[in-house]
């Protein structure tokens, strides 16, 4: 079998998110300890001129499928994309971040490949001769460890867990342009409209910063102070399942077991009781710090710091204090 690292590259409207270089820094480790190389796989409409960019982030090689119709992320049309790459370069390892893209892509290539697939994972490390990861199950109570003992190994990384390295601009990939011949059974789905989100609004799960609310705001008027305090510290604003219930926020705000899944630098958690639902979305955050009223919170055993007191003057206190040291 290959010792090759193959990763998914994921883009969006041409441009590669931060999570393919994510991926693909951990890919090229990985390649590393195997004695293979780094391989990203570019799908999309337009990707071509952009592709031997991945270089800077370790890709030894870049291999292009580049199509008008695939301008926009449909499932199977990716996957049928994805899983032909994959089984004409027998890799040890399939790498993808877990995304909505990841996900279903992940799955799509390891029904399709029949290969063994571990999501969502949080750490990995080389053991005998090939990759073991560990990853939350229940929603995340627990922790499992996985062995692989088969190939290709399909692998998710939850995002914001791993950071990419600093590109070297001295380095450039090789560049594989492949054609592939789709037809319009490859589109079971078709994508009609994208509605794009405010501009300058973060999304959450590429915010180095978060600053999330729950039902503690007691309406939608109440995030106009967390979202004073984000913009000073330029956070995502987040939000918990029963806030987007009420209509709040939208659900791309969405934090927890039926959101989004984040891993941010900080997060600040306003008035979130912290049910194990949310704490799933949330606790691989690197610090977290909760604010709310009741001391008993499930919330503060898992913060790093925790402020016992009234959200709407605690966080303008906060906030202007950041004022007064930002100038």
């Amino acid at each position: 079998m290959g010792n090759n690292v193959l990763i998914f590259a994921e883009q969006m409207g041409g441009k590669f998110r931060s999570v393919a270089y994510e991926a693909i820094c951990q890919g090229k480790k990985m390649a590393q300890g195997l004695g293979g190389k780094a391989i990203a796989v570019a799908i999309g409409g337009g990707v071509e001129a952009v592709a031997k960019d991945l270089g800077q982030y370790g890709a030894d090689k870049v291999i292009v499928v580049d199509n008008a119709k695939l301008k926009d992320f449909t499932v199977d049309a990716y996957g049928k994309a994805f899983s032909e790459v994959v089984s004409k370069n027998d890799p040890a390892v399939v790498l993808l971040a877990a995304t909505f893209q990841g996900k279903d892509l992940g799955g799509y290539a390891s029904a399709a490949l029949g290969a063994p697939l571990s999501s969502d994972c949080t750490e990995w490390a080389s053991q005998d001769g090939g990759i073991q990861v560990k990853r939350p199950i229940y929603a995340g109570k627990a922790y499992v460890t996985v062995k692989f003992n088969s190939q290709p190994a399909v692998i998710s990384l939850r995002p914001k867990v791993f950071l990419p390295d600093a590109p070297d601009a001295s380095k450039s990939a090789e560049v594989e342009k492949i054609d592939l011949a789709l037809s319009d059974d490859d589109f079971r789905s078709v994508v009609k409209e994208i509605i794009t989100k405010t501009a300058g609004k973060i999304d959450v799960t590429e915010a180095d910063i978060i600053v999330s609310g729950g039902r503690g705001l007691k309406g939608p008027e109440g995030f106009v102070v967390l979202e004073e305090l984000a913009g000073l510290l330029g956070a995502a604003v987040g939000a918990s399942r029963t806030v987007v219930d009420e209509g709040w926020r939208s659900h791309s705000d969405q934090i927890g077991q039926t959101g989004k899944v984040v891993s941010p630098k900080l997060y600040i958690a306003c008035g979130i009781s912290g049910a194990i639902q949310h704490l799933a979305g949330m606790r691989t955050s690197k610090c977290i710090v909760a604010i709310n009223k009741d001391p008993e919170a499930p919330i503060f055993s898992t913060a790093d710091y925790g402020i016992v007191g009234d959200l709407f003057k605690v966080v303008p206190a906060l906030t202007a204090e950041i004022k007064k040291t930002i100038g």
